[in-house]
């Protein structure tokens, strides 16, 4: 068996210093990824290139359950940009149960195999799936909690450690990672969750990338509209 699944995989790969332009969404982002634990959006990319390191050394503790079939599973969504040193920490609480006598997993030191599998010991439990829905920035050296949801537009600060849900479009940061502010009024963010624009064909996000990086709503309104 192999110990490792993400060596078999083409990686998510990483934004290069020097870009070429337009980016292609299946080429540079969503490379197909074998791991069925593992789901990637179009366009979201990986800025991993100060550290020299792949999008799979961001993914923690994915395959350290040899046995577990029914591992939780990293689903991002499309357009997220996600900067270098980013961790996904994974494989549900990898086997430690602080409500026992001893956090160790003693199945290490087991000699009797059925202990080791998953689905006999008991140290394993699940933390539900990791979800980044769209258009979400994560900043350097974020560390993200097993079963936590990110929603649309949030944007995670740099070096914060992310334990529970963030809303959409809420800034946090911190360790834990708490509110900061939200980017948008109230209805402002439920005209960006009503209309999804990264679920619009590409070419429509093409003719429209002028408002899309602006903030004129009066605009998007019209969009909308059309």
């Amino acid at each position: 068996m192999n110990s490792n699944p993400f060596e078999s995989y083409r990686d998510i790969k990483i934004m290069n210093e020097n870009p070429k332009y337009p980016v292609k969404g299946e080429g540079i982002t969503r490379e197909k990824i074998k791991s069925e634990n593992v789901e990637i959006g179009e366009y979201t990319y990986y800025s991993g290139y100060y550290e020299g390191k792949n999008f799979k050394d961001c993914i923690m503790y994915l395959d350290e359950i040899d046995n577990c079939k029914d591992m939780d599973k990293l689903i991002i969504g499309k357009f997220c940009s996600i900067a270098t040193g980013v961790k996904f920490i994974m494989g549900g609480n990898q086997g430690h149960r602080y409500d026992w006598i001893s956090t160790y997993p003693l199945t290490l030191i087991s000699e009797t195999p059925e202990d080791l599998k998953c689905e006999n010991g008991k140290g394993y439990l699940k933390k539900g799936d990791t979800i980044i829905e769209n258009d979400v920035w994560i900043g350097a050296n974020v560390t993200i909690m097993p079963g936590v949801k990110i929603g649309s537009g949030a944007v995670i600060a740099t070096g914060s450690i992310v334990t529970k849900n963030v809303e959409p479009y809420t800034i946090v940061g911190g360790n834990p990672a708490k509110i900061i502010k939200k980017r948008f009024s109230d209805e402002k963010i439920e005209l960006l969750l009503k209309i999804k624009w990264w679920d619009w064909p590409i070419e429509k996000i093409k003719s429209h990338i002028n408002t899309l990086m602006s903030d004129d709503f009066e605009e998007l309104k019209k969009i909308c509209e059309e």
